[in-house]
C-alpha cells in the first residue's frame, strides 16, 4: 500500500539502491520481459520512516528473507547488508518520515514457468510520506466493504510470503469498494471466515477484550504483532480465533493494522456499525509513541 501522490513514481529525483549501488532515482530500470513481471516471481517489504529511522528495520529485513526463501528464491545479499543501505539511503534521500519499499524478484534472463537462470534483483526505494491525518479526524473511523474475493487455502497459495502475487485479489477488491465509496474492503478466507483488509490485519473489540483473526491463511503482519504487544502492555485481553462474519454485530470497536495504515478506526464494514472508542484510541496512541522512539519498545 503506498500514498496516493501526483507525481509518477518514475519521474522523481533521488538515489534507490539497486544490486549493491546506489543509483539515480531515474536511471533504476528493468527490462519488461522481467520474469518477476509477468510471473510474480517477487516478493517486497512496506516499512515506514519515522524520525530518520525504519521502524522494526530488522523485523522486515527478515522477513524479505523469509518471503524469498518461501518462493525459492536466494537474495544475493545478506540481511545486514539490506540493513545498511536502508539506513544509508534514509541519509541519501534526506528523509525524516517516509516509506521505503524493498523489493526482491527474479530477472529477465529465462521467460517461461521455469525460471531457475535467473538473476535475483534487489532494490530498495524511499520517498517523503509524513503523517496525513488528524487524530481527532481519523477516529471518526474509515468506510470498509465485504470483498468478493477470498483469501486461499494455505495450501494453495504462499500465504506466509509477502509475494507480489497476493496481491491481485486486493487491488481488484479494494477498486470494487472504492467504485461504490469506501475506502477499503474485509476479505473473508476460503473457509468464509473473517481475513483481513486488502492490505492490513484486523481488530475487532468486545467486552473490553480485543478479539483478532488468527493469521493462518494470510500475513501474520509487523503492525499486528506490535498492537498485539502493545494492548497486552497495557492488560488489555487480546483473543487470537477464528472469527465468523456473523459476529461483526456484537463488536462495538474495530480498526484496521499495518505499516501503511498503521492504527486506522473502522466505522463501517457492509452492514455492521462501529464506534471508535477508548481501545482503539489508546492503541493508535502508543502505537504513535512507539513508532517515534530511538528504540521500539515491542520485541517481536
Amino acid at each position: 500500500m503506498a500514498a496516493p501522490s501526483v507525481i509518477p513514481f518514475d519521474d522523481r529525483d533521488g538515489f534507490i539502491w539497486l544490486d549493491g549501488k546506489f543509483v539515480p532515482w531515474r536511471d533504476a530500470k528493468t527490462h519488461v520481459l522481467t520474469h518477476g513481471l509477468h510471473y510474480a516471481s517477487c516478493v517486497f517489504e512496506g516499512q515506514r520512516v519515522y524520525n530518520g529511522r525504519v521502524y522494526h528495520l530488522e523485523d522486515h529485513t527478515a522477513r524479505l528473507f523469509n518471503s524469498a526463501r518461501i518462493m525459492g528464491m536466494k537474495i544475493p545479499f545478506t540481511e545486514d547488508e539490506i540493513n545498511n543501505a536502508s539506513k544509508e539511503l534514509i541519509k541519501r534521500q534526506d528523509i525524516v518520515d517516509g516509506y521505503m519499499r524493498p523489493v526482491a524478484y527474479r530477472g529477465s534472463e529465462m521467460m517461461a514457468v521455469s525460471a531457475q537462470q535467473t538473476k535475483i534483483h534487489v532494490a530498495i526505494a524511499l520517498w517523503q510520506w509524513p503523517s496525513y491525518f488528524d487524530p481527532k479526524e481519523k477516529l471518526k473511523g474509515i468506510r470498509l466493504d465485504i470483498a468478493d474475493w477470498k483469501r486461499p487455502a494455505p495450501d494453495t497459495a504462499p500465504c506466509h510470503a509477502k509475494a507480489a502475487g497476493l496481491y491481485m485479489i486486493c487491488t481488484m477488491s479494494k477498486h470494487a469498494a472504492e467504485a461504490k465509496g469506501y475506502a477499503d474492503a474485509m476479505m473473508l478466507d476460503y473457509r468464509g471466515l473473517v481475513a483481513e483488509a486488502t492490505g492490513a490485519n484486523m481488530f475487532f473489540v468486545k467486552d473490553g477484550k480485543l478479539h483478532t483473526p488468527t493469521p493462518d491463511c494470510f500475513l501474520n503482519g509487523i503492525t499486528r504483532q506490535s498492537v498485539i504487544a502493545l494492548a497486552r502492555a497495557r492488560q488489555i485481553p487480546v483473543v487470537e480465533r477464528h472469527i465468523d462474519p456473523k459476529e461483526l454485530a456484537d463488536f462495538t470497536e474495530c480498526f484496521i493494522t499495518g505499516s501503511a495504515a498503521e492504527v486506522t478506526p473502522v466505522s463501517e464494514i457492509g452492514p455492521y456499525r462501529f464506534t471508535p472508542g477508548t481501545i482503539t484510541e489508546t492503541l493508535m496512541s502508543d502505537y504513535s509513541e512507539d513508532t517515534r522512539k530511538e528504540v521500539s519498545a515491542v520485541k517481536l
